[in-house]
């Protein structure tokens, strides 16, 4: 059984919030019934946030660009009985990105994929899985975690994945633990109807733990998504965390996608956010560097044409002392394309000896593509070294004419120069092959080619009709 949000909705003019709030009073049973315990006890107070807070208005500065209410506005199914998907495993479940030897888990829609999983040893402690059976397995340390770095009082969509959110994509490494094996999840949007989905990550480090894991957006069905995603990230002390977030979706898709990340004293954690295909994207990043000598790089970038809308908002917090942040994204707008960046960096009093720098570069390539960039510093102590710089413009012509005048046909000497736009970006992953397939993703992305990812559906170029393969 699938329930529509919008079926609540019997006056036209009524709040876009109350479906949600309709839809879950009268089926908080049913959701808590088929979900893990420890989002159950978080419920209640996510719906009186909620009810609270409701969606974030255009007046909040912080989604000035990004209509939130209309994006929730669609009669959207919901799956609150987590029926499973019929799908073919042999068929959808590809993943060709060469020298990268990942253990692949994936999520239909936001249900856990259990009837293929792979065959890999994990050190003794390792859990990588769903939320209940990490529970199981792990009783009381989900609820230690989940929904701590997430404040449902402070954002409404927050509140209301967590109210709807029944399940976890779980990944968990004990004290001293290193995993050779990066790990990849694939989130797949698949449904006959159009359909809303609430994700949830968590990740677990112990002190001086090691591991990386890449998410995979895709689209499989030619159908309005919508999907609410919350991750939220616990590195211990001396723990060296990758978390790479790659967005492949279908230009009917909206994603809600928000980025927690909690770090403990001489922790290094890298997240590294790539949309090369969507419809409208919002992209949060909260980052608090909570003890003395943590580092994180903090990078993204977007290629857009068409409609598409990429909103990101970040915040990195200095929180203690002699810790280092780097944050670089970059934006290649074309056609009607819209992109937002607004990037804070906040040093908090007794954060000294602070070293913390953010840059923004966009490329706008068409007449009517359009870029809004923000970035602050907020420093409330002494002895720091703290900058933020932001660009807009297009192709250098200089390098442009250089590039013609040696022989090279125009349309060859733009797209070399977006990719090298774009290479300082991909510089920043440390995984050698999924460097390497994603440099040559990013260039078919701007040839408009076939890009096979992992085998996935179809994919269509808003701009030029051209289906892209994933």
């Amino acid at each position: 059984m699938i329930i529509f949000a919008g079926d609540y909705n019997s006056d036209l003019d009524m709040e876009t919030e109350k479906q949600y709030i309709d839809l879950f009073t009268e089926y908080e049973d049913i959701i808590c019934l088929h979900a893990a315990e420890a989002p159950n006890v978080l419920r209640r107070q996510a719906l009186a946030d909620f009810e609270r807070l409701g969606f974030p208005a255009a007046k909040d500065e912080d989604y000035r660009y990004t209509d939130v209410s209309a994006a929730f506005a669609a009669n959207y199914g919901v799956n609150l009985h987590r029926l499973a998907v019929p799908v073919d495993a042999s068929d959808v479940f590809r993943c060709d990105v060469p020298n990268l030897d990942t253990a692949l888990y994936f999520v239909v829609n936001d249900l856990f994929y259990t009837a293929m999983q792979p065959d890999v040893q994990f050190p003794e402690g390792v859990f990588v899985g769903d939320l209940k059976t990490f529970d199981a397995q792990h009783p009381g340390l989900a609820a230690r975690y989940f929904g701590k770095a997430a404040d449902t009082g402070r954002n409404g969509i927050i509140a209301l994945n967590t109210m709807f959110a029944q399940d976890a994509f779980v990944v968990y490494v004990p004290r001293n633990v290193r995993l050779k094996r990066p790990v990849q999840l694939v989130n797949v949007f698949r449904s006959h109807a159009d359909m809303m989905v609430n994700r949830r990550i968590l990740v677990i480090l112990e002190p001086c733990a090691e591991a990386k894991l890449l998410v995979c957006d895709h689209s499989m069905s030619d159908i309005r998504s919508l999907g609410t995603q919350v991750v939220e990230i616990f590195a211990g002390e001396d723990a060296f965390f990758d978390y790479y977030d790659l967005e492949e979706s279908h230009r009917l898709t909206t994603r809600f996608a928000s980025v927690y990340v909690e770090q403990a004293a001489r922790s290094n954690v890298l997240v590294n956010g790539i949309t090369l295909n969507n419809g409208l994207t919002r992209n949060d990043y909260h980052i608090t560097l909570n003890g003395e000598g943590a580092e994180t790089i903090l990078c993204g970038m977007t290629i857009q044409d068409g409609n598409q809308h990429v909103d990101t908002r970040t915040h990195i917090v200095h929180a203690a002392p002699r810790c280092t942040s780097r944050e670089l994204f970059k934006y290649m707008l074309q056609d009607r394309a819209t992109g937002a960046f607004c990037g804070r960096i906040t040093v908090r009093e007794g954060a000294d000896k602070t070293m913390a720098e953010q840059t923004n570069r966009n490329l706008c390539t068409g007449r009517e593509a359009v870029m809004y960039s923000k970035p602050q510093l907020e420093i409330y102590a002494d002895d720091v070294k703290c900058s933020h710089g932001m660009s807009t413009g297009q192709l250098d012509e200089q390098a442009l004419f250089y590039m013609r005048s040696r022989g090279l046909p125009e349309d060859e000497a733009r797209l070399m120069l977006s990719v090298a736009f774009m290479s300082e970006v991909t510089d920043h992953i440390r995984l050698d092959g999924l460097k390497d397939r994603l440099s040559r993703l990013v260039e078919k992305r701007f040839r408009g080619e076939f890009a096979r990812c992992a085998g996935y559906g179809i994919c269509r170029n808003n701009r030029t009709g051209i289906s892209i393969l994933h």
